[in-house]
């Protein structure tokens, strides 16, 4: 990875009009890969919650503010960072965010009480917040005429790290303690090295892509449109990531409470889960660049609605199997909502990359503390009979308006 970002045909500054129109994957793999490190150190958190649990003798309600905690710190910075940073670019802070996560990671591995491993998930949370929108804005940069594709390769990266994360705390983690997590922080000083070098290709850029979005900044829509255009942006990020986040926060424990399953073998299907996560991703970008992202966004959320209705009340095999198309089908809307939002006020990739980045975790967040109570109220399978409704909301879809493409 150093060595292809190190080679001067990738990143020796090309003219202008090259970089605005070409797609640069050299930087758009590097990107992807920090976020595939950032992501797989961030889900280290999430993947031990059963032995936090069993450790510190956490509550349901715990695990939720855990994930609360961490989710909150990086949806409340994410959006004003995105916004101080389209107004000032700072191309070298992507290494800083990476520096957050790795302390998080350290305090994490030795925590011994509940306050601990919430300071541990702040200081992860802070780091995604740096981390999300500038390299969201690198990726558009890099992006060329194809942002939906650089999108889903940069995301691909990320969710690719969040199903290894579960998989290596099984492997490491689970046999060998909480300690081990330290060992996650060399991850993180790779990612600082990477991250360092896309800064350096990023600052001899970033003048010529913010001349192009002004460029392209009418798109024919009203503001009254494009203000109601976000909102129902938001009511499908909400669909989603609820969803979502009944999944990633307490898919071990139903599988384990309902289907008896070891805390490994759970791991397991958690990440089969997630790497159909990522694979959906690598097709939501490109096919909205192709065929329209609203009709991306209608296939995603409205049709993964049948399969969750049917999870709540089908066997092992088949909540295998249907978690798996529901990872794959809905994981395609978030690039396409993305850029979708990109397109829908150009010249503020960084504020609306970070707004909803950011949006997402705190809707995840806010979804695992109230889902917790609701599990420790009730029971882990109430809270999916309950969440299975919720792609309906994708019916909002309907009311997005077509975006006039700008010409390049």
């Amino acid at each position: 990875m150093e060595k292809t970002l190190n080679a001067d045909t990738a990143l020796a500054a090309p003219p202008a009009h090259d970089i605005h129109l070409t797609t640069t994957y050299p930087v758009i793999a590097a990107i992807s890969f920090a976020h595939l490190l950032n992501d797989m150190m961030q889900s280290v958190l999430l993947a031990i919650y059963p032995m936090l649990k069993l450790g510190l003798q956490l509550s349901f309600a715990q695990i939720g503010m855990i994930t609360l905690t961490y989710q909150i710190t990086a949806s409340l910075l994410q959006p004003l960072i995105g916004l101080y940073t389209d107004r000032r670019p700072k191309p070298y802070s992507l290494p800083v965010g990476m520096g957050f996560t790795l302390v998080g990671l350290l305090l994490l591995s030795h925590a011994d009480s509940y306050g601990a491993v919430l300071a541990a998930a702040m200081l992860i949370g802070m780091g995604s917040s740096v981390f999300h929108p500038e390299s969201s804005r690198v990726a558009r940069m890099a992006a060329g005429n194809q942002p939906g594709l650089a999108q889903s390769l940069f995301q691909i990266g990320g969710n690719l790290g969040t199903a290894i994360g579960p998989l290596l705390a099984a492997l490491v983690i689970v046999p060998y303690g909480q300690g081990s997590a330290a060992w996650f922080s060399l991850a993180a000083l790779l990612g600082v090295v990477v991250l360092s070098l896309v800064g350096r290709w990023s600052s001899h850029h970033v003048a010529g892509f913010h001349k192009r979005m002004k460029a392209h900044a009418d798109n024919g829509l009203s503001r009254r449109q494009i203000v109601v255009s976000l909102l129902i942006l938001g009511m499908l990020m909400f669909s989603k990531f609820f969803y979502m986040s009944s999944l990633s926060s307490y898919y071990t424990f139903y599988l384990m409470e309902k289907f008896g399953l070891s805390l490994p073998s759970a791991q397991m299907y958690l990440f089969a889960f997630l790497f159909a996560v990522a694979a959906g991703t690598v097709a939501g970008g490109p096919i909205g660049d192709r065929i329209g992202r609203k009709r991306v966004i209608w296939a995603s959320i409205l049709g993964v609605t049948p399969f969750t209705l049917l999870l709540p009340h089908v066997g092992l095999f088949w909540t295998g199997v249907l978690s798996v198309i529901i990872g794959l089908i809905l994981a395609s809307a978030f690039s396409a909502i993305l850029v979708y939002a990109q397109e829908l006020v150009p010249g503020k990739v960084g504020t609306l990359s970070g707004l909803f980045f950011g949006f997402a975790f705190g809707m995840a967040g806010i979804a695992a503390a109230l889902l917790g109570q609701l599990a420790d109220a009730t029971s882990i399978e109430a809270v999916y009979r309950l969440c299975a409704y919720l792609p309906l909301i994708g019916l909002l879809t309907a009311f997005l308006p077509n975006i006039r493409k700008p010409h390049s």
